[in-house]
């Protein structure tokens, strides 16, 4: 399905980022891989190096346009472009009410997880209008759809990626690209798991209480497995899905439906 194709992936060094990276390598593709943990990012590389896979990989700060602009112009001299971006760099918050949260806190909020996606756009987006064809996928959140207590910040940061995702989506309609967000609710992966920790610590309760609790806000009663997100990815990204852009995709398990 991928064959031959040029994926950059950003915040692939665990969670939804490597396991893409390992789905999308498996059918094909060449990878341009980004993370700002450089030593997790370098051993996810060379994994799918030892499998053969053609990649290229970079700590990247995706609030800083440079490094952004580096790591996309370094893919597209090593490969010739980019098919699909899939910006899936983001961050959390301390789960706590609006008001204890800090100015800190919303700067570093809206910097990586709606910066970050717009500078990825921004960069991406020549390449694939100079290629006449081009997918985008931004992982924003089942947060970024609804008002979620306590990630208030987290939220505003996931609506605005749906923004930039829907604008982006109407301008690049007519010129083979296509745009959109992916929204996730509670997975098994890192974020969620300390998420579960610092809830369990403040209710007095373990990390697989707090972690069943979490789940229970969701109607199928269970966080998604990682992969079950990623596959989503796939999907959304496929060249036989050509009739879909502007679209936010709840993978939720329900949670955005009630």
């Amino acid at each position: 399905m991928f064959q031959d194709k040029v994926v950059m992936i950003t915040g692939a060094a665990s969670g939804f980022g490597a396991m893409a990276a390992e789905r999308f390598a498996a059918q094909g593709a060449k990878l341009g891989l980004s993370d700002i943990h450089g030593d997790q990012l370098a051993n996810v590389a060379e994994t799918l190096r030892a499998k053969g896979v053609e990649l290229v990989s970079a700590a990247v700060d995706v609030s800083d346009e440079a490094q952004v602009a580096a790591h996309v112009s370094h893919i597209a001299e090593t490969f010739g472009t980019i098919d699909v971006g899939l910006n899936n760099a983001g961050i959390g918050h301390d789960v706590r009410p609006l008001q204890f949260l800090t100015t800190e806190d919303f700067d570093l909020m809206m910097n990586v997880n709606a910066k970050g996606v717009f500078l990825c756009m921004k960069h991406q987006i020549p390449l694939m209008q100079k290629a006449g064809s081009g997918a985008i996928l931004n992982v924003a959140s089942a947060a970024g759809l609804v008002g979620s207590g306590h990630l208030s910040l987290y939220a505003a940061a996931k609506h605005a990626v749906v923004g930039l995702t829907k604008a982006a989506a109407d301008e690049n309609a007519t010129r083979g690209i296509r745009v959109n967000a992916l929204c996730p609710s509670f997975s098994a992966t890192p974020m969620v798991d300390e998420m579960a920790g610092i809830v369990g610590e403040r209710a007095g309760l373990s990390r697989e209480d707090a972690m069943t609790h979490i789940a229970s806000r969701v109607p199928m009663r269970r966080v998604s497995k990682p992969e079950e997100v990623v596959q989503a990815m796939l999907w959304i990204n496929a060249p036989e899905n050509s009739f879909m852009t502007g679209q936010a995709i709840a993978i939720d398990g329900g949670l955005t439906a009630v």
